[in-house]
Order: structure tokens, then sequence, then C-alpha cells
């Protein structure tokens, strides 16, 4: 089976879990996540089986969306209602100035990562060192946020929906907003919305995707080709013979493709359309030299 099922996330599964769930619902022993969900998180979880998975390295950037929810007037170490309560104070934000502050964070602003992260620091995982009481200096980062709006206001509860950038932290946008208002925020609720262009609507639960096994047996009404994650890359279309040669791993010269093209990535299909695998424009060799193959395990 070679292809992604996408996944809509339970609440308080680790993304680990999930893909061991699914190998034991599909038989497909080769699969792998294109992105960590935290636990309390739900929502998109696209997951790469069979041959896909020799893809994963090579996944472009794309944006994330969320919706958020949050209450005011509170801290924990985890930046999530699931931490231990680190400060409590007065709230005298009204929606309105909630509105107001979340003009500070539209657009490329600066983040540290939380010390309940899986960020890497010294060859040492963030999470590890904070459950030991350990907090270390973080460096920061640099994240766009192209999309972020108040959406509802509910028993003390905002809800935020958020279009960003690859790395960005929804739990320490949430903590950064509570600190412009000067009274503290917290994250009550995470969900996924975009994922590697995909969406919720074509996601399926696991418990949804047992009920296909247990039914049909066939998975194809839910397994989308790979080549719909790399859309962001231009599609360069070859000849038999150039595709023959492509598919044994060999160059293809760029002045015998029937387009000019500019250094970088491209998806690279036969003539009638069957996506070969990943080739990289080297205008220096005057090459179209492959970066991974696609081989299917049906």
């Amino acid at each position: 089976m070679t292809g992604i099922i996408c996944i809509n996330k339970d609440k308080d599964m680790t993304s680990f879990s999930v893909v061991s769930r699914l190998r034991g619902i599909t038989g497909e022993k080769k699969a792998g996540h294109t992105g960590t969900l935290d636990p309390m998180a739900t929502g998109v979880l696209p997951v790469m089986l069979g041959g896909a998975t020799r893809f994963l390295d090579y996944l472009p950037d794309s944006d994330k969306g969320y919706r958020a929810s949050f209450i005011l007037g509170k801290t924990t170490d985890t930046l999530d209602i699931t931490g231990t309560v680190t400060g409590e104070y007065q709230v005298n934000a009204m929606p309105k100035d909630v509105e107001e502050a979340l003009v500070n964070f539209r657009g490329t602003i600066t983040q540290i990562p939380p010390m309940y992260s899986a960020v890497s620091v010294d060859g040492k995982r963030l999470y590890d060192l904070a459950r030991q009481g350990i907090e270390v200096e973080r460096p920061s980062r640099q994240v766009e946020i192209k999309k972020l709006e108040l959406v509802d206001f509910h028993d003390g509860e905002y809800v935020i929906d958020v279009l960003c950038t690859k790395g960005t932290y929804i739990r320490t946008l949430i903590d950064d907003i509570g600190r412009k208002l000067g009274c503290g925020a917290v994250m009550t609720a995470l969900t996924r919305t975009l994922a590697m262009g995909f969406t919720l609507e074509d996601c399926v639960t696991l418990d949804e995707l047992q009920r296909i096994k247990d039914t049909s047996k066939n998975f194809d009404g839910v397994l989308t080709d790979i080549e719909k994650m790399f859309e962001p890359y231009n599609a360069v279309y070859v000849s038999p013979a150039q595709a023959k040669r492509f598919s044994n791993g060999g160059a293809l010269a760029l002045e015998r493709l029937n387009r000019q093209l500019d250094d970088g990535v491209y998806r690279v299909f036969s003539r009638n359309g069957d996506f070969l695998g990943l080739g990289e424009c080297v205008s220096s060799k005057g090459q179209l030299t492959v970066k991974r193959l696609l081989v299917r395990r049906d």
C-alpha cells in the first residue's frame, strides 16, 4: 500500500500511537506521520504509508491551520491547561482588548519554543529537561502568522483561528497574548484544521478507518496519491525514454526537456501522468538529477 491516509486525531492520543494503530488496521508495516500533534490536540494528521515513507525527509514547508481555545488569568508550565499552574492573575481584559492585542501578533513575529516541546538543545529534547525541572535558554525563531482572528467568546473562553508557517507554537502564541494583556493566558483546546494541504474534510478517524476495514477491506476511498504532498513543487513531464532513465536513477539533460527549468525541486511525471518521484534541477550541471524515486508497495 503506497499513499497517504489523513487521520483526524482523537484527543489524548500521541501521534506515535495513531501511526501504530493505523499500521494494525491497514496491515502496512511502513508508516510515518508528517508532523507531531500534542496528545491534547485533535485534527489533521497526514500519515504516509508504504513507498510513500521514502519521501518523509523531502516534504515541502507548508502552512498550518489551527482553531485554539484559551482562558485568561492563569499560566502553567506547559502553557496549556494540562500543566501545573504557575500563576493566577486578576482579569480586567474584555473581548475588545483581546481583539486589539491580536493585532500585535499578525505578520512575522519572534517566538521562543516552550520547554515542553520536542525541540533539541545541545542534543537533548526540551521536554526531557522540563520533566527534570531543568529550564535552559532556547534560541528564538521567526515565524509568520498569516491569519489570526477571534471567532468566539463564551463563558470566559476565547476561540481563535490561526494560519501560520511551519514551526509555530500555538501555546506560545497564546502565552504571549496573555503577557501582552498583562493577565496571563493558557490554551484549553487545539484542533489542527490544515496540514500539508489537507483539511478536516479530507480526514477519517481511526474508528471510521476500522469500520472501512471491517466492511469493505478496501482503503481506496481514503488513500490519497503521494504527489498531493508535493503540489508546492512545479511539475515536469518527460518522454517514455526519459521516464525509464529517471526511474533507473539516471539524471536527465536539461536541454532535452520540453521546458525551461530554474534550480530547485520538481515533481517528475511520465507523459501519461504517472508520478515517478522528485527531481532537482542543477543548472550548473545541466541536469535534472534524481532526488527520490517512488517505489510502489501495492
